[in-house]
């Protein structure tokens, strides 16, 4: 998918099964980056852009990521669209989805302590190896060796969207230029799939995206966002570490 993922597991199992859960991870985000990827000219995605596959004959993880990129459309009055850039490019649900789903196989097989990171999407349950919350710097969005908050989380998914490493990547959907107003996006709640998503239709929103982050906050998705001019942002009930 483009970035690098890294696993960590904190639970007390044996070496050897440790191995097999991470095994078993990497093994399903290949799958998905196959199924998914927008450079590799055979995956799913390519093929249903060029025609030569419909939805219906699609994958059932494809077909659920269609549906999902459209329940999202609407959620977000349009700004999160899958095909903002032309053509079908579903990675901004993509990503979170696959770590989400990575996650629940993890505590389904015996790990109830574990935190993934790909690329800045992370997921996390239980405790760190110290016993406390699992810890998450957000990077400050113009100087790199330093942070803008630290979040402690046992149970939880954290998003951050921004323009400062990938540049003018998320696009406004209703101009069809780069989203501007806001620089760094950091959304935090239950499901990674969501976070990641809503992170991304906030920094394409622009400033309206701040009206938009308090409202998702009654579902359980707090949020962080620094704007392009400087200011700092964050929602009542953040979990930020003391």
């Amino acid at each position: 998918m483009g970035t690098a993922v890294s696993i960590e597991l904190a639970d007390d199992l044996p070496a050897a099964r440790l191995g097999e859960l991470i095994a078993d991870v990497c093994r399903w985000l290949h799958e998905v980056d196959a199924r998914f990827s927008t450079y590799q000219p055979e995956s799913e995605v390519m093929r249903l852009r060029r025609g030569e596959l419909t939805a219906a004959d699609a994958s059932e993880d494809l077909r659920h990521v269609l549906n999902a990129c459209a329940d999202l459309w609407r959620a977000t009055d349009g700004y999160f669209d899958a095909y903002a850039g032309g053509p079908l490019d579903p990675s901004g649900y993509v990503k979170g989805w696959s770590v989400e789903v990575a996650s629940a196989r993890l505590a389904a097989a015996g790990s109830t302590n574990h935190y993934i990171n790909a690329g800045g999407d992370i997921r996390m349950r239980g405790h760190h190896p110290d016993g406390g919350p699992w810890r998450v710097g957000i990077r400050h969005p113009w100087e790199a060796d330093k942070l803008s908050w630290v979040l402690a989380l046992t149970d939880g998914a954290i998003a951050t969207s921004g323009t400062y490493e990938r540049g003018d990547h998320v696009i406004n959907p209703r101009t069809g230029k780069p989203a501007q107003g806001l620089r760094s996006v950091t959304v935090v709640g239950p499901d990674l799939s969501l976070a990641d998503a809503y992170a991304t239709a906030a920094l394409a929103m622009g400033e309206p995206g701040l009206k938009w982050l308090a409202k998702i906050a009654t579902d359980g998705y707090e949020s962080a966002v620094v704007t392009d001019d400087g200011r700092a942002f964050s929602s009542a009930n953040l979990p930020a570490a003391v």
